[in-house]
């Protein structure tokens, strides 16, 4: 009997092992099969031209009673030293932010409007994300037909298509803000990983070389590698490079150490820039938010609060001084050891999904200052 068990204990550790080694050397295969559609890519016609200027539109939107991308959370012990929200010298501003993939669903190359589950994880999204930006005089943050997770996975045609669809639905909503706002104020415009995608795409089609471009305080393109060489000179703007600089780039991804960013890294490698040359190894931009770009490495001690959630994400705090930064020779920030903030960080220690919360206050103030940089330029 005993040697019986013993043949069952050693089965179930060579399964085990035979697991682990198919998912340790056929990860990607396995993530590829589960997330990309297999169905063909669906025409779908464009949103009419009216369309946004409806408030159901937005997930954040001046004509919303309950607008998520306001929350202030409060902090858990010792709070450090920040603006005043009511600070009498910060100008009205208005904030355009696009929200980062929620739909996983492989039954579509892009998320229906209406879908529950994607849009109950882009409300989460807006209030942990968007809501750094509260300081504004308006914000707005568009729903749209996002394309699913495996769109990112795949170099189908059909993935080009899923991009270029939830594209225009974005520019089409970025038509609708700027001309509901007013046209003498400066703006803010923000986006991470799928949003900040399609506001690499923004900046480069309808803001550089526009006159609309000296109305940027500042953009904030954070969890999609931008490199220097082949994608921030289509941008019309530069990379920030001091906190009280005005009309600039913020951009940056996070990971904890040791970090293994290889899978990232050999993405980047092989696609291509906005010039239309190969990224390869060229350098991507960092930016560091405890210091607005200023110096490459920051201790925690200028951490000024990272938004820890709860597990649901229905609430969070702000805690001091809890993780530093720094700007490798990569292009990568990295925070040191993983802080704990839950359960979604990805493989390699990629703490893509708070890329925006670790920093949260930081970007608060970061975005006050730029704007009162912008109103005072001649």
């Amino acid at each position: 009997m005993a040697k019986k068990f013993l043949y069952v204990i050693a089965a179930i550790i060579v399964l085990l092992i035979a697991a682990l080694l198919v998912l340790r050397i056929w990860a990607q295969e396995l993530t590829t099969l589960a997330l990309v559609p297999s169905t063909e890519f669906v025409e779908q016609q464009p949103l009419g031209k009216t369309a946004y200027s409806d408030a159901a539109m937005w997930f954040a939107h001046p004509g919303l009673s309950e607008n998520m991308a306001r929350w202030q959370p409060g902090y858990a012990g010792e709070r450090m030293s920040l603006p005043s929200p009511a600070d009498p010298a910060l100008p009205d501003f208005a904030v355009f932010f696009i929200h980062p993939t929620s739909y996983l669903n492989r039954s579509n190359w892009n998320a229906p409007l209406g879908d529950e589950e994607a849009e109950r994880v882009a409300r989460i999204y807006v209030r942990g994300m968007a809501s750094p930006f509260n300081r504004a005089s308006e914000i707005w943050a568009p729903r749209y037909r996002q394309a699913t997770m495996g769109a990112f996975l795949t170099d189908e045609t059909a993935a080009h298509l899923a991009l270029d669809l939830a594209y225009a639905d974005v520019a089409a909503a970025f038509a609708e803000f700027i001309g509901s706002i007013d046209p003498e104020q400066p703006i803010v415009l923000a986006g991470h990983s799928q949003g900040a995608l399609h506001l690499m795409r923004l900046l480069r089609e309808q803001v550089a070389g526009q006159p609309l471009a000296d109305r940027v305080a500042a953009a904030y393109v954070i969890g999609w590698p931008i490199s220097v060489a082949h994608d921030l000179p289509s941008l019309g703007l530069p990379a920030c490079s001091a906190p009280d600089q005005a009309g600039c780039v913020m951009s940056w991804s996070s990971f904890a150490e040791p970090a293994d960013p290889s899978a990232v890294l050999d993405t980047y490698a092989k696609s291509t820039g906005s010039d239309g040359a190969a990224r390869g190894n060229s350098a991507i931009l960092c930016t560091n938010p405890l210091t607005g770009g200023a110096e490459k490495s920051a201790s925690a001690e200028r951490n000024l609060g990272t938004l820890k959630p709860k597990g649901d994400f229905s609430d969070g705090e702000l805690l001091s001084r809890a993780v530093p930064a720094r700007c490798d020779e990569r292009g990568l920030l990295l925070i040191g050891d993983p802080p704990e903030l839950g359960r979604y960080v990805l493989p390699g220690n990629n703490y893509h999904v708070y890329d925006i919360p670790l920093f949260w206050a930081n970007v608060q103030a970061d975005v006050a200052q730029r704007v009162q940089a912008w109103a005072a330029r001649p």
